[in-house]
């Protein structure tokens, strides 16, 4: 094994381009209106037309973006299929506009029922179980209270509606794009039942979010399941992924550079998941709430920009450690749990 990540294309596509990354892969990027400002997105010829993997998010700037590739670089052949990695607005968020438009969405079924259940949604404040959740984590009372009034961010914001029919996709199945046999493999913990698909008959991998370089997934814990753990799930995924995984793979990621050395980069961020967590439980000593832990784990200041993220990280953090069994969890007086390691032995 290398031990070393190495980028065999050093810029990305400019905006409404495109940059062949191998025969019949085109890589393409859309803007985001977050501090990760981008999302790469790929399309795979064939003789009946195109498919396209991932989307970015549903806004005006993007189904123009869209609009000028498809005039442009994927100009001559119809979009026939949207392959779909996971159910997060960066990925998913017009899919159902390229639906509309008679393109087949294939996504694994979890991804599908996720993204739909959350496009329905439309709050004007928090809803008291998003509430309890902050408090629960230790969220500031001032804080709090401004959430509160504040319309929260809704799924249905930046993904288009989804209409029904899709086609299902899962762990094992082989599909065909691009002039190549993809093995579909199922990761876990950023997104569930995470697709990435694996080329048979030649070194690529189109890795979404599951495998990226210089910077891990989020792997937070929500309202919606506020007792889940997926930094377990998480690093028994990319365990799996190891022995799979070779120098001279290819990988198209979701966002950053494709790059090669698979394997290194797979033990670089178990190592570092692992060594946050062995801080993490060191910091336990005393009790600590969620939010009193991000200063161990993330070891910068967080400002607005990324706190609700780094919130849910922190909670997935300390779930890992409540199921591996090392720590215990109460409530304190002010509703918010506390957590502390549990004496060795």
């Amino acid at each position: 094994m290398t031990h070393a990540i190495l980028y065999p294309f050093d810029a990305p596509p400019a905006e409404a381009g495109a940059i062949e990354v191998a025969p019949g892969i085109l890589w393409l990027r859309l803007p985001l209106p977050f501090a990760l400002d981008h999302v790469n997105c790929y399309a795979l010829t064939d003789d009946d037309g195109w498919t396209l993997f991932d989307t970015g998010i549903a806004s005006k700037r993007g189904r123009a973006i869209w609009a000028a590739l498809l005039a442009g670089p994927l100009r001559g052949k119809p979009v026939r299929r949207l392959f779909v990695t996971h159910h997060h607005p960066d990925h998913i968020g017009l899919a159902g506009w390229f639906q509309e438009q008679g393109v087949e969405l294939i996504i694994p079924r979890t991804a599908w029922l996720y993204a739909r259940m959350l496009t329905l949604d439309n709050h004007a404040l928090p809803p008291p179980e998003q509430q309890l959740f902050y408090r629960r984590a230790g969220m500031d009372v001032a804080l709090l209270a401004t959430k509160a009034a504040e319309r929260p961010f809704n799924f249905c914001d930046v993904v288009a509606p989804l209409p029904l029919g899709f086609t299902r996709t899962g762990e094992g199945d082989v599909i065909t794009a691009g002039g190549r046999r993809w093995w579909v493999r199922l990761g876990q913990g950023h997104a569930p039942d995470h697709a990435t698909l694996w080329s048979l008959d030649d070194g690529l991998i189109l890795g979404g979010d599951q495998f990226l370089p210089t910077i891990s997934p989020n792997i937070g814990v929500y309202p919606t399941e506020p007792d889940a753990d997926p930094l377990t799930e998480w690093l028994t995924a990319q365990r799996r992924f190891l022995p799979l995984a070779q120098d001279d793979h290819l990988v198209l990621p979701g966002h950053k550079l494709p790059f090669t050395g698979l394997p290194f980069r797979l033990g670089q961020m178990i190592d570092s998941h692992e060594d946050g967590l062995n801080r993490l439980h060191a910091h336990l000593t005393n009790p600590r709430t969620a939010v009193q832990c991000f200063p161990v784990l993330f070891r910068r200041e967080i400002g607005p920009a990324d706190y609700g993220l780094a919130l849910a990280e922190a909670v997935a953090n300390l779930n890992c450690l409540l199921q591996r069994g090392v720590v215990s969890r109460w409530l304190g007086k002010d509703g918010a749990w506390l957590w502390q390691s549990l004496p060795e032995g």
